[in-house]
């Protein structure tokens, strides 16, 4: 699994945006930038949809406010359900980054296997990232939600 100090994995990430799908290498996306990352099980879902992607849509001026340039959910869905998922909670502010095959989950060594709800799923998480490093790392317990929610990483920065 990460750590703090470790320098994020290459991979891609996907986005939709209005000009068309983009193809994000990470240590490109990520690099000479403060970012938040956060991870959620699934788009759609209850806790994700009820308070994690709101708390960060909520907060987005606030972030930047403190020196953030990027706040970024990411999940293991495909880029067309994070735009939608996105556009449904006004996430205009954000970046809605898929990991559609789990890759950069697998290399993060941050999977899950849910089962019959999804198969392997990114576990719950909040990153600060400082240039493609891994400042701090928020990782939720199972069935909970506060390390990783936008007032706790808020606190952080």
């Amino acid at each position: 699994m990460i750590e703090q100090g470790q320098t994020l994995p290459c991979d891609m990430l996907s986005e939709l945006t209005e000009d068309g799908m983009l193809h994000h290498k990470t240590e490109e996306l990520f690099a000479g930038k403060k970012v938040v990352l956060f991870a959620v099980p699934g788009a759609f879902t209850p806790t994700c949809s009820e308070a994690h992607l709101p708390g960060y849509v909520v907060s987005a001026d606030v972030f930047k406010d403190k020196g953030v340039d990027i706040i970024a959910c990411v999940s293991v869905n495909d880029a067309f359900v994070m735009k939608a998922w996105g556009k449904q909670h006004n996430a205009d502010a954000l970046m809605m980054l898929a990991d559609g095959d789990g890759s950069f989950t697998q290399a993060l060594g941050l999977t899950m296997d849910t089962g019959g709800f999804g198969g392997v799923r990114s576990q719950r998480y909040a990153m600060i990232i400082d240039n493609g490093v891994v400042t701090r790392l928020q990782l939720e317990q199972p069935k909970t939600f506060e390390a990783s929610k936008a007032e706790t990483v808020l606190a952080l920065l």
